[in-house]
């Protein structure tokens, strides 16, 4: 194998799949399904990882691209549709004074770490869930190989929905807390004047507050979470939706702050590449033209009821269930006397590829999944949970599995009774 781990991602690769039942390699991908190598089609839940918010083979993006493309890729000097680009994102999200652009999450939110602490002149930073590859973060997690420990020692992860966490913090290193990156809502539900309260503690203590909206952007609200909550950080990350699956991400905030990139070097040959550019454009205006934030939140209600009706119909209420919003659910599983929930959570993935469900334990939604990808979805979660509950009562789930259980990259994410990790 001439690529370490066969993919770009992690979470695309084998080692995140059930080995020697998976799909690994697509071919390509149309509205809300796709097809492997093999021919075989799946209803995909997927998306891949979320940035494909309208669909794949969207006509509007693709247009879009195809007439860029005529005009050129990158060029030597900035282009016209940075400024055009900036200007709607300014419009539509609450914080968005000012605007840079990077080609996905990670560049934003280590773009946003560094301007807090270039605004602080502080080196400590605070995060609450997953905000990607680079050391500033991922030094603090089991993934750290490579970080150096002084790196690490400078992020301190703390639970979802814990102010007092964030205040021990702030008590133990006066003076040292840059920031906080935080996203703004992920599986469970912000506890009220949860998200004030960190913006709070945040600034009183001199630091700044930041969003991690490379999910919720675009998928949660038009203007990400922080519209929804009615809650503004002072710098928010932003990015997989925007591009509806070409690369781009943006790091906005207030223009106090974003001044700081006259100074702090963030800058990338590709930055401002055109066609991804053209890609954003035409989603922010299909967005704002066409229900697809409302039709993702109502699909995604559609099939999540009815999941939720089929788990204790099927007797797996003590071991599944699903949290989240309705346009981004997540499967919350838990051990069971005769299975673990590795093992549970195996069963499951595999049994949706035999009946032509591509996931990994969540509903990813897109504006393209339609009522035929739902019909077939609940008639496939029908058999799938009626012989998941069958293989449970038996005690017999564990000797059915074809591989080993799959266990996640690191946990990311706290759930309110167990943990589950997806990244």
């Amino acid at each position: 194998m001439r690529i370490p781990t066969g993919s770009q991602t992690f979470s695309k690769s084998h080692i995140q799949y059930p080995r020697g039942c998976s799909p690994l390699f697509v071919t390509h991908g149309k509205g809300g399904r796709i097809w492997d190598v093999d021919g075989n089609e799946y209803v995909d839940y997927v998306c891949g990882l979320l940035p494909v918010l309208l669909g794949y083979n969207d006509p509007d993006v693709d247009a879009a691209i195809r007439d860029q493309l005529a005009c050129g890729i990158s060029f030597s000097l900035g282009t016209e549709l940075e400024i055009v680009v900036a200007e709607k994102l300014a419009r539509i999200i609450p914080c968005a004074q000012m605007v840079r652009f990077g080609k996905n999450g990670s560049d934003a939110t280590t773009a946003a770490v560094r301007i807090a602490r270039a605004a602080t002149g502080r080196d400590r930073i605070v995060t609450v869930g997953y905000h990607g590859w680079q050391d500033w973060y991922v030094g603090a997690t089991t993934r750290a190989r490579g970080v150096p420990q002084c790196v690490r020692d400078l992020t301190h992860r703390i639970a979802y929905g814990e102010t007092a966490a964030f205040y021990d913090v702030l008590k133990k290193y006066p003076g040292e807390v840059a920031g906080v990156m935080m996203e703004p809502m992920n599986v469970t539900e912000p506890p009220a004047g949860y998200l004030a309260e960190m913006k709070e503690l945040a600034h009183t203590h001199g630091a700044l507050f930041m969003f991690d909206e490379v999910i919720t952007g675009f998928r949660y609200a038009l203007g990400g979470a922080q519209e929804l909550f009615g809650v503004a950080p002072d710098i928010a990350a932003f990015g997989k939706g925007l591009g509806n699956g070409m690369p781009i991400s943006a790091v906005v905030g207030y223009e106090e702050h974003m001044r700081l990139f006259e100074e702090v070097f963030y800058s990338g040959t590709f930055g401002g590449e055109a066609l991804s550019l053209a890609a954003a454009n035409a989603v922010i205006d299909k967005l704002e033209r066409e229900p697809v934030i409302e039709h993702i939140w109502r699909f995604g209600a559609a099939l999540a009821s009815t999941v939720e009706g089929l788990i204790v119909r099927n007797g797996l209420g003590g071991v599944l269930g699903l949290l989240g919003k309705p346009c981004w659910k997540i499967f919350d599983v838990g051990d069971h006397p005769s299975a673990s929930k590795a093992e549970i959570r195996t069963c499951l993935i595999t049994l949706g590829f035999r009946e032509g469900l591509l996931m990994q334990g969540s509903h990813n939604i897109c504006y393209a999944h339609n009522d035929a990808d739902l019909g077939a979805s609940i008639a496939a979660y029908g058999r799938i949970l009626g012989e998941m509950g069958e293989l449970l009562r038996s005690g017999k789930l564990r000797e059915a599995l074809p591989c080993p259980p799959v266990h996640p990259v690191f946990s990311v994410r706290s759930f309110p009774s167990r943990l589950l990790s997806c990244v």
